[in-house]
């Protein structure tokens, strides 16, 4: 079964598909809160170089979770925002943050 096919018939595949990788909910979480220049997030995300920072920015513009807007002023300059279908994701990230802080928790307790 070639993977469009399959991302069609399982949901989850079809998210992961959009949404894998190790910055792409980085990026959201940050933009949760509201628009931020690349600047911004280039020092939000400290350990994410300015190349894949460009790149995962325009895999989510094309899937249509982030909205890039362009201010014609002198200097020119850019911020990034999540769309409706973006917005849709601040429930995930906040239940991503919930597990993140119950298993941290856990972990932190097992190693003490």
């Amino acid at each position: 079964m070639d993977p469009a096919t399959r991302s069609q018939l399982c949901p989850v595949v079809y998210a992961v598909s959009k949404l894998g990788g190790k910055w792409k909910l980085i990026v959201v979480h940050n933009l949760i809160e509201g628009p931020m220049r690349f600047g911004e997030l280039r020092r939000a995300i400290p350990d994410i170089t300015q190349r894949m920072l460009t790149l995962t920015l325009r895999e989510l513009e094309e899937d249509g979770i982030v909205n890039r807007q362009v201010f014609e002023v002198v200097p020119p300059h850019v911020e990034y925002s999540l769309t409706a279908i973006g917005q849709d994701l601040e429930n995930v990230m906040s239940s991503l943050g919930d597990w993140g802080r119950a298993n941290f928790a856990q972990q932190r307790n097992a190693v003490a």
